[in-house]
């Protein structure tokens, strides 16, 4: 099946949301159905990224909040230019496992970023690309930490009020950005979440 343009669409949500397993079964369904699509991530799905990525997750000793943004934005800019705007001028689906949102939640409402910068940065460093559809896998913060398990990255250790922040902090994006941004309860089985994902996602391209 070959779309008349590219689409992209973003997977997002707190550390344990169950995100990342979604975005694999939808990958799943539109290689069923012969429909062109890269699955990719952020931070780390280019060579530079990678090492941004092993810093940004690993590093162990402390490290400035604008100085983690900044990272996650040059990891931005370097997946745009590298990645996704070559699959979209190729009329690919492009299934993004965090994009600009992630910064938003996690450096504004978390750690205390401006919001109003990271969204003037944002553009700068995606040169104005923004998704087609945003999906926002909301589950409670206490059982997201606990699919989370005993080995944490960096991020993923911080404290429950922490990962709280950044999920009102996806939930208030939602009500920003409507049209964009919609909310699936992730709290459900795996089926329930993919059932919803699938019917969203099938709206967008009218399959």
């Amino acid at each position: 099946m070959e779309l008349k343009r590219g689409y992209f669409i973003t997977f997002e949500g707190a550390d344990g949301c169950g995100k990342t397993t979604q975005i694999k079964l939808i990958k799943n369904m539109l290689d069923e159905k012969n429909i062109a699509n890269i699955l990719t991530l952020e931070p780390g799905d280019t060579d530079l990224g990678k090492s941004l990525r092993e810093i940004l997750l690993h590093y162990d000793k402390p490290v400035a909040s604008s100085a983690e943004m900044f990272l996650y934005l040059a990891d931005r800019a370097q997946h745009v230019k590298s990645v996704i705007d070559a699959a979209l001028k190729e009329k690919k689906i492009v299934l993004c496992d965090r994009y600009t949102d992630s910064t938003v939640a996690y450096q504004g409402y978390a750690r205390g970023e401006d919001i109003e910068q990271i969204n003037c940065l944002n553009k700068i460093a995606t040169d104005n690309l923004e998704p087609d559809l945003t999906i926002v896998f909301d589950v409670d913060s206490k059982i997201a930490q606990q699919r989370v398990g005993e080995e944490k990255d960096r991020l993923e250790s911080e404290g429950l009020e922490f990962h709280k922040k950044v999920r009102n902090g996806y939930l208030e994006l939602a009500k920003k950005y409507p049209q964009r941004i919609k909310v699936i309860d992730a709290n459900q089985s795996i089926e329930e979440v993919f059932s919803n994902t699938k019917k969203i996602i099938g709206e967008l391209l009218n399959l």
